[in-house]
């Protein structure tokens, strides 16, 4: 009851030049943010080299980290390495060739992993520590 008092009071004071000139420029500052809003890129799912994701796709978009957190705590808590929801796995899938035929990093911009994580504003620290491509690997036999 205070506020309602204390708003009404305030209102009372201000005068309809003021009124008119907050109205336009917040309609204004809308049509910007309108404007800004429309810009924003959806990500780019570059196609991947496998038959099948181990999970349905709407999984994957929803759960991906989950899975990925499960998999780290079975491998470093215990010690089990299974290739279903390993990171290695996904990399390896995902992961784009550049014109030369050398990998691009997942999280190299416009690419998989970076593409949909900057569309969702969530930071990824996993490339901190793992590899972001394929190892390419070499043969030793002659």
């Amino acid at each position: 009851m205070i506020w309602s008092g204390l708003i009404e009071h305030w209102f009372k004071r201000r005068s309809r030049a003021m009124w008119t000139v907050v109205i336009t420029v917040g309609l204004l500052g809308g049509v910007g943010l309108t404007g800004a809003f429309a810009e924003v890129s959806q990500p780019l799912f570059p196609s991947a080299r496998g038959e099948q994701c181990v999970e349905p796709v709407d999984v994957m978009r929803r759960d991906h980290f989950e899975f990925l957190k499960h998999q780290r705590d079975k491998t470093v808590h215990k010690g089990i390495r299974t290739p279903r929801h390993s990171l290695v796995g996904c990399i390896d899938c995902h992961a784009d060739k550049d014109t030369q035929g050398r990998f691009v990093p997942v999280n190299a911009k416009g690419q998989f992993c970076q593409s949909c994580h900057a569309y969702a504003a969530v930071k990824i620290d996993c490339f901190s520590c793992h590899a972001a491509r394929p190892t390419e690997r070499v043969s030793q036999s002659p």
